[in-house]
């Protein structure tokens, strides 16, 4: 119990990606001590604890996607009344594309202390040995699962210079790498790392191109992307980045937002681009 606002205190856990060898001490511990554990899949934390060769000490109960909103509110009355509540995913960081967020947003609201034990996290992991520029990067979760939508999520990162990593499904995998080399160039570099951690853990670095093609084949596993941020250009002629706005708009993206994704990446103003596409179309 925390003793300043008479509550218990939320820990969120981060849990091992693969290699049971990387849990820490203190999730070891928490997992042995607090009164309940809310997990992604109780299953997986239950193997988990005899991997460890420990037994889960507190009430175990299941929170995911499906149930956050209904299970929240059992948690944070087990919180008001003086309980440890433990959250942890299947692997890595809770509330990073995993649930976590509602609950800790819900106790944030109701002054219930939040704290985290540190620990893996595919996105640090994969950006970390992806060989690509590490000093400023961004998380975009998972991409739309829909073609179109995938591709104008695509070209919000037209002009991105920071490294990004996302998620991805296996079966999706080749076509959302052939989507990034039509929209952001087949040459764009990135990293696929697979089973981070794992026995068969797999990096692939390459043009997303070439990349695309390797899916194709068939990947499976857990997948974190880590792709290469837009390299900055020298000033262009508006009239030669004509086409590439015609493209975008091709792609359902609205022309003004299409001007604007490829004026940044060209080092153009929006207005001479809008104004050069208006002429060409004339």
């Amino acid at each position: 119990m925390n003793a300043e606002s008479g509550s218990g205190t939320l820990v969120l856990a981060a849990t091992p990606l693969g290699h049971v060898g990387d849990a820490s001490p203190r999730l070891v511990e928490a997992l042995k001590s607090a009164a309940v554990v809310a997990a992604e899949d109780t299953r997986r934390v239950r193997s988990l604890a005899s991997a460890l060769g420990i037994t889960l000490g507190g009430r175990v109960l299941s929170y995911y996607d499906a149930v956050e909103q209904t299970r929240t509110p059992v948690l944070l009355d087990a919180l008001h009344e003086g309980r440890t509540v433990l959250l942890v995913t299947d692997a890595g960081m809770p509330s990073v594309s995993d649930p976590g967020y509602r609950l800790v947003s819900a106790c944030s609201d109701a002054g219930v202390p939040v704290t985290c034990l540190p620990g893996p996290s595919a996105v640090t992991t994969a950006l970390a040995i992806s060989g690509l520029p590490c000093d400023r990067f961004c998380f975009e979760g998972f991409p739309p699962r829909k073609q179109g939508e995938r591709r104008r999520w695509f070209g919000g990162l037209v002009g991105e210079q920071r490294t990004c990593v996302f998620f991805e499904a296996p079966h999706r995998l080749a076509d959302t790498l052939a989507d990034a080399a039509e929209v952001l160039g087949a040459e764009r570099r990135a990293a696929v790392c697979r089973e981070l951690t794992k026995t068969y853990e797999q990096v692939r670095r390459d043009r997303l191109d070439v990349l695309a093609e390797w899916a194709a084949e068939g990947v499976r596993g857990e997948v974190t992307v880590v792709l290469a941020g837009a390299v900055p250009v020298a000033s262009s002629d508006p009239a030669d980045l004509v086409g590439r706005v015609e493209e975008r708009a091709a792609d359902g993206v609205r022309l003004k937002d299409a001007v604007a994704e490829v004026a940044e990446i060209g080092g153009v103003r929006k207005k001479e681009l809008y104004d050069a596409v208006l002429e060409a179309r004339r």
